[in-house]
């Protein structure tokens, strides 16, 4: 079986035995090309491409460069898939790299990306989880043990330069409602750090191709947990050849990756096969790609579960927006977890990586959507739910942390 795509942990990303890249760009040329029923793997980069270090010490996040992100292995050309098709990329297997069995869970600065809690939780922290085969757990968040689901975070195909011009065009609109918010509604193409084709790119297309953060048309950083081995997705192909990319390689992670840096981020390798479907963005009506998860997954049955509704901690009333409702849920899963030991920043990780289940209950009933969050009891070494004595706390410790004198 082929390896199309190869890192090398020690070197940086100008040095890479196949070409990386982070950013989307049609004129992108295929590092390597794949037959049509053909089983290969492909190696990734963590998606910091290895800025993150596994020790005790926060700053690394802190002070995480994220004009580099992410690193992506590819382009990969499917030969024979044309504008129009759908390309179905069955996802065979999903590992660390060899010897490199741990992963790490951040939370970003607030002046420095931010995240889903950043009001409340401003500052850098993270958590290293060590690998014990499908299971992860972390010196920084003792007190659980759980199975992962290795899935990648980030895959799709190349845009079109029309559909690039129509991101940049939309999400450029976006920014400019309010160019000076923290952090920023939106990433535009930025040439400093961008990395096509083993070179720092100087030259045009850095100043137009789109960054690798948000998911879009074409599928990107979606950030579907239920991804995982023998999971099928169905991408709408944009150029010749598909140019399909992919990295963000993800242990486990909670619906929603609250943290940013939610997930537990790993390098990895990937073993996939592809097929197109000919005309299938037509014949399915296919604007955004279509998943279908595979038969693995963690099985744990008890689920905790929080609600959040469309009122926000203030006690603001919102219409039926479900962001605040999830935003809720996840406050009020934070506050419990606090209750039996774990710090807020503890607990704010822990629900970014964990097997947690996002689910939105109900976006009829004016004025408030309802969303919910389930936390699996098995994963804990003490009993998490309400009782009449009240709960137990546990001496927990933290996580690595970095106080900055703005959050003092």
């Amino acid at each position: 079986m082929r390896t199309v795509c190869k890192v090398d942990l020690s070197k940086p990303a100008s040095e890479q035995p196949t070409p990386v890249h982070n950013r989307w760009h049609p004129d992108l040329e295929a590092v390597a090309a794949v037959a049509q029923g053909e089983t290969f793997k492909v190696e990734c980069l963590d998606w910091t491409g290895g800025q993150i270090k596994n020790d005790d010490d926060a700053s690394d996040i802190k002070h995480v460069d994220l004009s580099q992100v992410h690193y992506l292995s590819g382009p990969i050309d499917v030969v024979g898939a044309e504008p129009g098709d759908l390309l179905c990329v069955e996802i065979c297997d999903i590992q660390p790299l060899p010897g490199e069995e741990w992963g790490f869970t951040g939370i970003f600065a607030k002046e420095n990306g931010g995240g889903f809690l950043d009001e409340h939780y401003p500052e850098a922290a993270k958590a290293i989880w060590d690998f014990e085969g499908i299971f992860a757990k972390s010196r920084h968040i003792p007190g659980v043990r759980f199975a992962g689901l290795i899935h990648p975070g980030l895959m799709g195909c190349a845009p079109s330069r029309e559909l690039l011009e129509t991101w940049n065009k939309r999400e450029r609109a976006l920014i400019d409602t309010d160019p000076d918010r923290v952090p920023a509604l939106a990433h535009p193409p930025q040439a400093a750090g961008a990395w096509m084709h083993n070179a720092q790119c100087t030259h045009s297309t850095a100043h137009e191709a789109a960054r690798t953060v948000p998911p879009r048309e074409h599928g990107g950083n979606c950030d579907i947990k239920n991804l995982s081995r023998g999971s099928k997705v169905f991408f709408p192909v944009y150029v010749p050849g598909a140019k399909l990319s992919m990295g963000d390689i993800h242990f486990s992670q909670g619906d929603g990756e609250i943290s940013f840096c939610g997930a537990i981020e790993m390098s990895g390798v990937l073993t996939l096969k592809t097929h197109v479907i000919k005309n299938g963005m037509a014949l399915y009506g296919s604007k955004n790609p279509i998943y279908l998860p595979g038969p693995v997954e963690p099985r744990y049955n008890q689920l905790l579960t929080f609600q959040g509704i469309s009122v926000n901690e203030a006690g603001k009333q919102f219409y039926l927006d479900a962001t605040i409702s999830y935003r809720m849920a996840c406050l009020n899963a934070i506050e419990h977890l606090k209750k039996f030991g774990y710090t807020g920043y503890q607990a704010y990780l822990l629900l970014g990586a964990a097997p947690v289940e996002g689910k939105l209950a109900g976006v009829v009933d004016v004025p408030n959507a309802c969303a919910t969050i389930g936390i699996p009891l098995e994963i804990f070494e003490f009993d998490m739910t309400p009782r009449p004595e009240g709960p137990v706390k546990h001496d927990l410790g933290d996580c690595a942390r970095v106080i900055s004198k703005a959050h003092k």
